[in-house]
């Protein structure tokens, strides 16, 4: 079996991928990732073979004033942010067909793709081969359960208005379809009710959607349809070992005060260097020492200390391990990884679905009530650090969850699912 797997977004929606890919050249299948070109590094250091698409898109979001913008903005910028990307993504569907047609990805079996490309689905229909969809946050199959991740809403919203608001991803759709449609024509692609739905088949049935999240984390809806899967977190597997960054012994030896981990992944605010200021002042006023990643663009290089030490990207896997607490902007991926170490959070989110996983960390009891960006105060975060590293519930509640994730293998469920709908079509 080759599989073709087509991701755009940031680190959390290609990582994921990396895994899937791996799982499957274990047992013997083909696969190529097709991602965006600032990806193609992480994909060979995991031994993944890689096609790049255009960037496109995550240009808007590397100066981080963008972000700022809509985590400030709510939905207004938002949509304000994606009527200039239309002409971006014409690249990135041209690159998708190049792939899958004539590139490394020609002769696929089946089309992995996580949506926000928005040429899976179609790239699929004209190959003649199944699609599945395939992303680490449920943000398209609608439930009564919770409200649409993509947006915060209330906690307290009746079963038939989650469901509702699961129309907000109608919205690339919306502001995205004339261009894809230009594109489908120029493959000979006809209009047809539903292209542009990534649940419905061509033949209008339902298409198999796998969700990259631990049963753990996220109990699978009961008014899910049989096609939705929650098959636990995909992890990676480093294909070359890597060296602890940290400085001194492990935080769980003890040797003073607690070691915290601060990093934003790939989002930056309006201005990175008062976030670091703040986060440094934060980490003082708790009495804990810490670590800044700032390799991504949320904080700034700012030279070492003896109590706070800043490196650039780490490996959440190593480094995770040995600290006493992760504060994060929850990220799906980010999330996943604090989760498997089995330590507290202490969640900031900015925008999308990171306030879905905050809240939902705050739920199962391993962090406390998230801070939004925009609400973030030297206070606010000192006194959530503290608690993060003294509360006794807290710390055992995240071991225990960490226990459970980490007895899981949701990627090789995934595999086994892409198998079963290959081997059932032919």
């Amino acid at each position: 079996m080759k599989v073709l797997i087509l991701t755009l977004g940031t680190r959390g929606d290609v990582q994921p991928f990396i895994a899937l890919a791996q799982q499957l050249q274990k047992r013997g299948h083909e696969a190529v990732l097709g991602a965006p070109q600032r990806f193609a590094d992480l994909a060979a250091g995991h031994g993944v073979a890689f096609a790049a698409v255009d960037d496109g898109p995550l240009r808007v979001l590397d100066s981080g004033a963008a972000v700022g913008e809509v985590a400030a903005g709510g939905v207004q910028a938002r949509l304000a942010l994606m009527r200039r990307m239309p002409a971006m993504f014409t690249r990135v569907l041209q690159d998708s067909w190049q792939i899958a047609s004539t590139g490394p990805g020609a002769g696929a079996d089946v089309i992995v793709h996580n949506g926000q490309l928005m040429s899976g689905q179609h790239v699929a229909e004209k190959l003649g081969v199944p699609a599945v969809l395939a992303l680490p946050m449920p943000l398209y199959v609608p439930t009564g359960e919770f409200a649409w991740p993509g947006q915060q809403f209330s906690s307290r919203l009746p079963a038939v208005a989650n469901r509702a608001s699961f129309a907000g991803m109608k919205a690339p759709a919306m502001v995205f379809g004339r261009t894809v449609d230009r594109w489908r024509a120029g493959l000979g692609l006809p209009r047809r009710r539903g292209r542009h739905d990534p649940l419905r088949t061509p033949a209008g049935g339902r298409a198999l959607v796998l969700h990259a999240v631990s049963p753990a984390v996220l109990r699978r809806p009961a008014d899910w349809p049989p096609s939705a899967y929650v098959t636990g977190y995909w992890f990676a597997d480093r294909r070359t070992s890597v060296t602890d960054p940290l400085p001194g012994p492990p935080a769980s030896t003890g040797d003073g005060e607690p070691l915290v981990f601060v990093g934003f992944g790939s989002m930056a605010g309006p201005d990175p260097a008062a976030a670091t200021r703040e986060i440094v002042a934060a980490l003082r006023l708790a009495g804990v020492r810490g670590v800044l990643a700032a390799g991504w663009g949320g904080l700034c290089e700012t030279p070492s200390q003896q109590d706070v030490f800043v490196t650039g990207e780490v490996p959440h896997e190593t480094v995770f391990a040995r600290v006493a607490a992760v504060v994060h902007h929850g990220g799906a991926g980010t999330t996943a990884a604090a989760v498997r170490a089995g330590v507290p959070q202490v969640v900031c989110p900015f925008v999308a679905d990171q306030p879905f996983w905050g809240q939902r960390m705050h739920r199962l009891g391993v962090a406390a009530e998230p801070i939004a960006q925009r609400r973030l105060t030297v206070p606010a975060l000192a006194a959530a650090i503290r608690r993060a590293v003294d509360d006794p519930a807290m710390i055992d509640a995240a071991r225990r969850l960490g226990e459970r994730v980490r007895a899981e293998n949701g990627v090789a469920v995934a595999v086994d699912l892409l198998e079963r709908a290959v081997i059932n079509r032919r």
